[in-house]
């Protein structure tokens, strides 16, 4: 069994080929398709943060009111940028769309990927502190937010308050377990296995920021392998859980061999990313029968206990949800997943 669930990245385009125009748009079909993806079994909706983007951005007002509109499904993010929150904002945040939700966040983070401008979180205020560079300043605000998440006093009351207060406050709304449902998006072996010291599930995308010449799901079940190794030496309590992000079309009409059916001969890519080589894992879409053969042979979603569909959310609430279904109709049973 494996929890199953959405990506969106949230694009809109004001275009007459986009079903999604705006960023109105873009909130409000996001929220529709989450109800849709719990009204056909799915087990979670998951939504990229972006800034200076034509995409989704701030994302606690969106997932608060997905948690109102919905009762079972989990909700989150794949993942924040953490190079521009302040973590102790960020976890009055989280605990309230937490506490909305009934415990159902699943709260992706990470370094963040490539950006639209030049080091856009000192727009927001953020400097890395002196012999520091963005990736240390993004892990030190990661540290702060799990450690104001624990809900261990830590600020200096007033001794003449406004209201009576315990000494040692802490941040609220505080919302007990969320500490252990905060995932980091990894892009490497390396920082799989630093997410496992920190005790954070993992989450892994359709690319990798490194190639070692192997086929990206044999990289990537690396990856989860010595996530895993990291985690029980790390001597945690609890299991850890890993995604894995994929594209995955099945071809069950003409709609969908219009919009994928040139994806059938889709192959990873090597490229460069950040100044290094990275690799990127290939579109699935094909018909159900052959799909089922070639997902079965993916080392990486074997090993991963949720898989993230990403889908192409400027095609529409009512095309995305197709194929979710089809994949959790045709695919997820024959596979074992469901």
């Amino acid at each position: 069994m494996k929890h199953i669930g959405f990506l969106s990245f949230g694009h809109w385009t004001p275009s007459s080929q986009s079903q999604t125009r705006s960023a109105s748009d873009a909130l409000l079909q996001s929220i529709d398709l989450a109800v849709a993806a719990e009204e056909l079994g799915a087990d979670g909706a998951y939504f990229r943060v972006h800034h200076f983007a034509n995409q989704l951005a701030s994302p606690f007002p969106l997932l608060a009111a997905v948690a109102a509109k919905s009762s079972t499904i989990e909700i989150g993010t794949a993942v924040i940028d953490m190079r521009y929150e302040n973590p102790l904002y960020m976890a009055e945040d989280a605990g309230s769309a937490d506490l909305i939700s009934g415990g159902r966040l699943q709260l992706g983070i990470s370094r963040g990927s490539p950006e639209q401008v030049i080091e856009g979180y000192r727009y927001f205020g953020y400097v890395p502190a002196e012999g520091d560079d963005q990736a240390d300043m993004a892990r030190e605000h990661t540290r702060v937010f799990l450690e104001v998440l624990e809900g261990e006093g830590f600020a200096r009351p007033n001794p003449r308050p406004m209201f009576p207060n315990p000494p040692g406050l802490r941040v609220e709304p505080h919302s007990d377990g969320l500490r252990q449902r905060i995932w980091w998006g990894a892009g490497t072996r390396k920082t799989a296995e630093w997410t496992a010291e920190q005790g954070m599930n993992l989450m892994s995308s359709t690319l990798l920021s490194e190639d070692t010449g192997v086929p990206f799901h044999q990289l990537q079940a690396e990856q989860i392998e010595r996530f895993r190794k990291a985690w029980a030496e790390a001597g945690h309590d609890r299991e850890p859980r890993v995604s894995v992000s994929r594209s995955i079309f099945p071809i069950v009409n003409d709609l969908d061999r219009a919009y994928f059916g040139r994806e059938g001969n889709s192959q990873d890519q090597v490229g460069f990313l950040d100044g290094g080589k990275a690799r990127f894992g290939k579109t699935y879409a094909a018909e159900p029968e052959e799909l089922i053969e070639q997902l079965a042979q993916d080392e990486a979603i074997a090993a991963a206990d949720t898989l993230l569909l990403t889908i192409p959310n400027q095609l529409g609430v009512d095309y995305c949800a197709h194929v979710l279904d089809a994949v959790l109709s045709d695919i997820a049973p024959e596979l074992g997943w469901r």
